[in-house]
Parts: structure tokens; sequence; C-alpha cells
């Protein structure tokens, strides 16, 4: 099955797509740039969805949902958000279809079913939230507000991707509304580092905090705070990103509350959210050319028990009943197991199948090892296989699956560290890009102008500006400018 996979080395995009496709977690659609997410794919998003949402109630927030369109004077009231958004927008601009007097069996949409008002279908909803808390915020005892939705939206993008970059997407998007400035802000720098915890802890992604630079922010915000995390072929995925709004939206929409002093006061805002792109990101962090490897905590099915079959009816069942009997035990624990007892297929075939599928542990239960008292164990991350006692074996098997999540992780840390290089010249800095892909922390003067012509030269972007950047003295590696500070570049996706 893996020779049906494009090799990294051979093309890298062509591996993503096939092992997208032939993982089975997403499709094409009849729909130009949007994706049909398959049970695989979707039970790996409903994973990562329930910690993701455990996180953010733990941290005091609750869910809402709010409507897919956005009348076009509601969307345009944050300038600058519209303006951000606008090249991306769908709009809906009529209600109703008609039959097509000229073409008997065919549709046309009825030219007097106009609306009075474009909507535009949701690229973000910032507006038709902030138009909502107008009515729901009078007084600070109404805040703070902490409100998720998990939602789809629609950008209208020309060159797609599976799961990175599609014209509609699942997301989760928190709009909160805070009494202070510092609220506000705390709010977002706690965002982010959910938004770290559940990469690196749960997808086994190490990531970089930091903020993004004034031309990458988020179109109306004062400060986006985002995690970069290094796929394999050295470029980087922007995984998350939390906003801190300032008073923006608050004025754009007036909504202002009494304060304890009993003056009216504009609100402060964030948001935050993350996406379907992360399937992506966990995709090219972590698979091989034999296909996708899972981080244990994420997978859709963490273990698969394959029983031996033979012509002995009486020997299959009993191996069959043992499997069974190891999944449930296993499920007391937590652990999502299957049972493949398919007399279809051979063992090498389900091998394959599982490996391409990335299930983290692969167990086989046959008659002579188990009347030794044992089974045979596979990882899906080394590859390596071993026999384990059936004595305590479900203590054995969770052991073994916290070993590969921690595997995995520090895996993709010592790839990401090992490409991480200091530059200090343009002529290295370009060099590097071309022939030793990764990030590249150098220099920069702080003007938009440097910015764009390096992006315009390289096609690299300031991913961020570190969290914990040390402050040193230093040049722009373009302008020669002084620079108290190096920041991150890469080539992204």
């Amino acid at each position: 099955m893996s020779k049906e996979i494009t090799s990294r080395a051979e093309n890298y995009s062509e591996w993503y797509n096939d092992l997208v496709l032939k993982g089975n977690l997403a499709d094409y659609s009849a729909v130009r740039g949007c994706m049909v997410i398959k049970p695989y794919g979707f039970t790996l998003w409903e994973n990562m969805r329930d910690v993701l949402d455990r996180k953010f109630k733990e941290t005091g927030h609750v869910n809402a949902y709010f409507p897919l369109f956005v009348p076009k004077s509601l969307f345009e009231a944050e300038e600058k958000n519209a303006e951000g958004f606008a090249k991306e927008c769908a709009v809906v601009t009529h209600y109703r279809l008609k039959n097509n007097p000229d073409e008997p069996g065919k549709l046309m949409v009825d030219p007097e079913a106009k609306l009075e008002e474009e909507l535009v279908v949701r690229p973000t909803s910032e507006a038709i939230i902030w138009n909502t808390y107008k009515k729901w915020i009078q007084s600070y005892r109404d805040l703070p507000l902490l409100i998720n939705q998990w939602a789809n939206v629609v950008r209208w993008e020309m060159r797609t991707r599976l799961f990175l970059r599609t014209a509609e997407f699942l997301w989760q998007e928190g709009h909160t509304a805070h009494a202070t400035r510092q609220e506000a802000i705390a709010e977002a720098e706690q965002m982010i580092n959910v938004y770290a915890d559940f990469a690196e802890n749960y997808m086994a992604l190490p990531v970089i905090k930091g903020l993004k630079s004034e031309s990458e922010r988020f179109a109306g915000a004062e400060e986006t705070y985002t995690i970069e995390a290094m796929m394999q072929d050295g470029k980087a995925l922007q995984s998350g990103t939390s906003h801190f709004l300032g008073q923006n939206f608050a004025k754009a929409f007036d909504v202002t509350f009494v304060n304890k002093e009993n003056q009216p006061e504009y609100v402060w805002a964030t948001s935050w959210g993350v996406s379907t792109r992360l399937i992506g990101a966990l995709i090219m962090a972590h698979s091989d050319d034999d296909g996708l490897v899972m981080p244990p905590k994420l997978a859709p099915h963490q273990v698969v028990i394959i029983p031996f079959l033979s012509k002995n009816v009486e020997e299959t069942n009993s191996m069959i009943e043992k499997a069974n009997e190891l999944k449930k035990e296993l499920a007391k624990l937590g652990i999502r197991a299957i049972v493949d007892s398919d007399e279809t297929k051979r063992p090498g075939f389900k091998f394959a199948e599982y490996e391409l599928k990335g299930i983290p542990l692969r167990v086989v239960i046959g008659p002579r090892d188990l009347a030794n008292g044992m089974v045979e164990i596979a990882r899906r991350d080394t590859k390596e296989k071993a026999q384990f006692a059936v004595e305590n074996l479900t203590g054995t098997i969770a052991g073994l699956l916290d070993d590969i999540q921690q595997n995995m992780f520090d895996k993709a840390k010592a790839f990401r560290d090992a490409n991480i290089t200091k530059v200090d010249d343009f002529e290295t800095f370009q060099k590097l890009l071309d022939e030793k892909p990764g990030f590249l922390l150098a220099h920069w003067d702080g003007t938009a102008e440097t910015e764009d012509k390096i992006k315009e030269l390289t096609k690299a972007t300031i991913r961020c500006i570190p969290l914990d950047n040390p402050q040193e003295e230093g040049k722009c590696i373009l302008t020669g400018k002084p620079s108290k500070e190096r920041v991150l570049f890469a080539r992204a996706y």
C-alpha cells in the first residue's frame, strides 16, 4: 500500500495529497475549493475539538452560535477588518430561484428576488457578534463576556489545498469583551498559551509563540499573538492566533458599558481561533513515506488488534474472543481500540492499511504466541516490533502509547531546533532559504517597507517576533539600519 504514496523527497506536495486522500481523511468535492471530510478525518477533528472545548470551558468560556450571514453594512462597520477580508468574501444577493422559461427543466436566479441588502457569508464573525454584544452589554456587571462558537466560515481562496486552505473550513472562534485593557490583553495571552499547550501536549507539535508584525496582524487588531510550527519541508505553518482588538470593534459598533464610577466606557475585546488546518499541520509534521503517523492522544484509533485467523474455526473464534476481551479492557482505561477480524483480507494487507492510517499501535494475537503467554506489538512511530507478556498487557499498551506521544514530540522538536539558524547578512539569508529550508532568525529594522521588500525578493515572511526574544543590538539584514532584536523569518503555507 505504501508504494502508492509519492515520497517526500520526490514531491512533497504530492506526498501530502496522497496521505490525505489515501489515508481516508478527506476527498475533493463537487464545489470548487471545498472538501469533504471523511469519517476518519472527522473523528480526528472531533478529538481535537473535544480537547480544546474542554480547555475553553476550564478557562471560563461558554459556547454559543451566531448567524452564518452578515449584513454588508455591519461587515463594513470596522473598516480595517472589512478591507482585510473584502477580496475573500462570498456574497448572497438573491433569495429565490425559479424555472428558466428558455431552458425547460433548468433553474435561474429570480431577478425579482433581489435582497434589499447583500449578505456576506462570514469569513469571520466579529461584525455580527459585536452587533449582538451591543444589546447584551450595559454595565460592568455584564463583563467579562467569554463566548466561543464552533462553526464553518467561508473565504473565497483562489489556490486551495485540502485542510490547509479551502474556501470553506471548520473552526472555533472565541470573542470576548472586557472592562479593562489589561484584562483583554491577559485573555489574549491566556488563549495563545492554551493553543500552544494543545499543540505541544496533544499534537506532539513544538511551536514558537510570538507577536505578528504590524503588516501581518489580523485586520482590526492592535496585537496578534501566534504559534508557528515547522513542517518537515522546513516551511512554517501558522497553527493558531489570538488577537487583542483594543476598543476598535466596540467603537465601530458603539458597545459601551457603565463602569463602577457610573461613567460610560467602551469595552475591550479579543478574538482567537484555530481551524481544521491543524489536521494539515499534524500530517506534515509527523508522517512518513509509508503513511500517516498519528499522535496517540488524538488518533481516531489508538490501537488495532488483529487476531490470527486460520482454517480451524475453534482456534479462530478463540483468537477473536481474546481480541475483543482486550478491546474491552483497554476501553476501561479510556484507550480507543478496534478489532480487525475481517477474513477477506490477508494479514500483510491489514498491516499496510493500518500503517497508512497511522494507528499508533498494532497488536497481533496468535495461538502459538498466546500459548507462550505473549503477543506481538508493533509501534507506528519507530516501526519496532517486539513480543510482550499477556500479563498486565493493558498497562504495557498504555505505557507504550505514552512513550510514542513523547517520542513524536521529541523528534519534531529536534528537527525544528536543528533547522533554526541565526543569519546576519542578506546573501546568506537568501542562500539558506533555497539550500537549507527552515526558520531564520535575523535582524529587521522594524519598517513595513523593508518587510515587504524581503518578502518580494525571497518569498519569506516574518512569522513572528518571539515572546521570549533576547534583546541584542544588531543591523537589519537588508538595510543595515539598527535593530534591537531578531525576528523569525520563513517561507510558509
